[in-house]
């Protein structure tokens, strides 16, 4: 009964969203604390070394934790286009970009259900979105040239919802993107404006 109290005071301590190195600084026998408190069902592991604090919280959303995943990150690609309302079909897949080098298929996460998958960029690509409610979020603009960027094409061009979009500030955030990107967003032009 000791322990059960001394493990509820320790997660108490910890947010909702943690890392093992937070463990470490509140439990000793860090792997110990989490493999029982795991077991025991007050905290989820999203994958090694990241989890829930599922008895202080509820389950964050999956944006949340797709964007604690890999910091520095942010959401875009289909997800975010769905979510601006530029695409209307659902995507099974949330892609985060980022500018760790844990990224790929490989190093894929699924939470709730919906694969969570990395992309790196360099640097200089990586801007264009918005930070809110503890998530980072491509601006619809941003969302579309990456998608470009990281899939070769854009899915379902002529079914977009392109009322939301802004293609003066399309083409400047393209100036920092390839030439091959701006020759195709300059061609399906017709299909934006």
């Amino acid at each position: 009964m000791k322990e059960d109290k001394s493990t509820l005071m320790r997660l108490k301590l910890l947010p909702c969203l943690f890392r093992k190195q937070d463990a470490e600084k509140v439990a000793p026998h860090t792997s110990i604390f989490l493999a029982r408190a795991v077991k025991k069902g007050l905290i989820h592991r999203l994958n090694r070394g990241n989890y829930i604090n599922s008895f202080l919280c509820s389950f964050p959303s999956l944006e949340e934790a797709a964007c604690f995943l890999r910091p520095p990150s942010y959401i875009s690609c289909e997800w975010a286009l769905n979510h601006h309302g530029i695409m209307l079909q659902v995507p099974q897949v949330c892609s985060v970009v980022t500018l760790s080098g844990s990224v790929g298929k490989k190093r894929s996460v699924v939470y709730q259900g919906i694969t969570i998958e990395f992309s790196r960029v360099s640097p200089k690509l990586f801007d264009g979105f918005l930070f809110s409610n503890g998530v980072s979020m491509a601006v619809p603009e941003k969302a579309l040239l990456d998608t470009l960027y990281l899939r070769g094409s854009i899915p379902a061009v002529d079914e977009l919802e392109t009322d939301n979009l802004d293609f003066k500030a399309l083409l400047k955030l393209a100036e920092k993107f390839p030439a091959s990107i701006r020759k195709y967003i300059q061609g399906i032009r017709s299909i934006l404006e």
